[in-house]
């Protein structure tokens, strides 16, 4: 029980002053010209920001939208970007592979990017004419950390007569080393595609290997891998759905495939953060689960209020580094540009540019839940 102090007649014990707000701390003010620009907006997240947090976000929101005006800007919010940044400053909205098309077409002078670094790079590698900026450079990602331009070299070496993929979640380097990249709304067409180009029945996919098994589930390609994964969708387990179910009766559990492979297994759908979206627009479910990055939840269910949203929640640190206070930062100092040695880049485009040449699919790839766990060769 938390132990009161009696202060005595009058309670001379000040109260302590409030901080400034970061905005306040950027010489931002909630004035009337602010409310104006942003009443319209605030509908957009009343249920994640309670109205009196409104007027410290509000002025960050209304001076970033006016700075990318200004400086021809735009903004890339990932999926996994909190609802202030997603909703409110994002001018395109999607999983990396929506962003990735985005950036090589986007009439802008600069791109801001609201996600993590091999984002940033994906953009610069695509439209090298544009500054590219990210609000934070400690924004990694422990999946694309896990595997070095240099291995991928290794394993060419050891492996030449099987194509390499790659999942786009990796860096410019190691993008340079690879013959096509994947993201995990089109993975399998990817696999399959450069079997065929290849006569091979073999394909590498790195780093990931629980996206690489969810694939080999999928298909009849034969997959080798590299033992990466996303330290977010790592830590979900067949426990963690069953426990759901039964505290949550009739739940749908929706689950993506950088989960281990027991997840999926047990889960009622899968696929990438598009096609989960796409799910629950679609379907309307009564009660359900997202199992992937604690933000996703939220920016689904802002567009389908009818939806009951159980939320267990596994944070990406590296995405939540992303904050508006440094976008708004990085607009105004031009902080922190993203630079790619031209040699690289033009290697890595390569791979993306297989990846795009592909046939463009109405809807991203379902993952078919239910099938018993692969257990796939290692190549590292």
């Amino acid at each position: 029980m938390a132990r009161l102090i009696d202060s005595g007649p009058g309670c001379p014990t000040p109260t302590p002053l409030r901080g400034a707000s970061a905005a306040e701390a950027r010489g931002l003010a909630y004035d009337d010209a602010v409310k104006a620009e942003t009443d319209d907006l605030y509908p957009l997240v009343q249920d994640f920001i309670t109205p009196m947090e409104w007027p410290a976000i509000a002025p960050l929101v209304a001076a970033i939208n006016r700075l990318k005006k200004q400086k021809n800007a735009v903004i890339l919010a990932h999926n996994y970007m909190t609802p202030d940044i997603f909703r409110l400053v994002g001018d395109f909205r999607g999983d990396s592979l929506q962003l990735a098309r985005e950036a090589s077409k986007v009439d802008a002078d600069i791109i801001v990017q609201a996600g993590v670094h091999f984002m940033a790079e994906t953009s610069k590698i695509l439209a090298p004419e544009k500054t590219v900026l990210i609000p934070d450079t400690r924004a990694g990602c422990s999946l694309a950390a896990s595997i070095t331009g240099a291995d991928v070299r290794l394993i060419k070496e050891k492996y030449p007569d099987y194509p390499v993929v790659t999942y786009v979640n990796t860096t410019a380097d190691v993008k340079a080393e690879c013959d096509i990249t994947c993201t995990s709304s089109n993975a399998a067409q990817v696999v399959e595609a450069v079997a065929k180009e290849w006569n091979t029945d073999t394909v590498i996919m790195v780093p990931d290997q629980y996206l690489a098994k969810n694939v080999a589930a999928q298909t009849n390609i034969r997959i080798m891998t590299w033992p990466g994964a996303c330290e977010v969708h790592e830590m979900f387990s067949a426990d963690d759905v069953n426990q759901l179910r039964e505290a949550h009766p009739g739940v749908v559990i929706l689950a993506h495939p950088e989960c281990p492979p027991d997840v999926l297994e047990a889960a009622d759908y899968a696929g990438s953060t598009a096609a989960l979206a796409n799910y629950v627009s679609e379907k309307s479910p009564n009660k359900v689960v997202l199992l992937t990055e604690c933000s996703m939840s939220d920016n689904v269910a802002a567009e389908n209020p009818g939806v009951n949203f159980i939320r267990p929640c596994n944070l990406c640190p590296h995405m939540k580094r992303i904050t508006l206070e440094n976008i708004y930062d990085c607009l105004v100092n031009g902080e922190y540009e993203v630079t790619i040695p031209e040699d690289v880049r033009v290697r890595a485009k390569k791979a993306l540019d297989a990846m795009m040449a592909l046939p463009k699919m109405d809807k991203p790839l379902d993952f078919v839940t239910g099938l018993e766990p692969l257990e796939l060769e290692m190549v590292g």
